[in-house]
């Protein structure tokens, strides 16, 4: 007896592994050997590859396409039709399946509807992609990226509110009260102790 709920017009393929909780709605196909973690909200519309792996609570809006190479954390959002791409050099013709670039999503991170990530490139934990972002490079965590190609354009909590540093390379959450320092480039949370 299956834990999870899909939609009738779902296709799940078998050897899939999905969570318990977890909500596969219209229109979406789940191919083989993939792996959805409990607590999934997996939108209308939706292609998860061959092999991509979803942590825990992970929400993935309608029109999404997930290719084989990805991997995502916990508690991801993957907005209205983003993309992550699996080969850079792609051509009809020519067959390279076994040249798929991985890609991984760290946990609470965010992706912006309408945004392309560009396989081979690795999204830190709690990043936060732009709406119709273009990511062509590695992100850092806690980072905010914006355009196309995509450019940092600051730092983000894990609440999703924009850091306002002071002098000192310090930073409060608005909503949560954590705090953050800013040093050597990259952001981190100041864990009480």
């Amino acid at each position: 007896m299956k834990d999870f709920f899909a939609h009738e017009t779902a296709v799940i393929d078998e050897g899939c592994t999905i969570g318990k909780g977890t909500k596969i709605w219209h229109f979406t196909h789940i191919m083989a050997g993939c792996t959805i973690g409990e607590g999934c909200n997996i939108g209308q519309n939706v292609v998860v590859s061959p092999d991509v792996v979803l942590g825990r609570n992970v929400k993935v809006q309608n029109n999404v396409s997930i290719y084989t190479g990805v991997t995502c954390g916990d508690d991801v959002f993957l907005g209205p039709s983003c993309v992550f791409t699996n080969v850079t050099n792609p051509r009809s013709a020519v067959n390279r399946k076994s040249q798929y670039a991985k890609t991984h999503v760290g946990n609470g991170a965010t992706i912006g509807a309408n945004s392309t990530i560009v396989c081979g490139h690795d999204i830190g934990e709690y990043a936060f992609i732009g709406a119709g972002a273009v990511v062509t490079k590695n992100v850092p965590a806690y980072a905010l990226l914006v355009g196309n190609p995509a450019r940092q354009m600051g730092w983000m909590s894990r609440y999703g509110h924009r850091l306002k540093f002071d002098a000192d390379g310090f930073a409060t959450c608005p909503e949560s009260g954590e705090r953050y320092q800013l040093k050597d480039g990259s952001c981190k949370l100041i864990i009480e102790s």
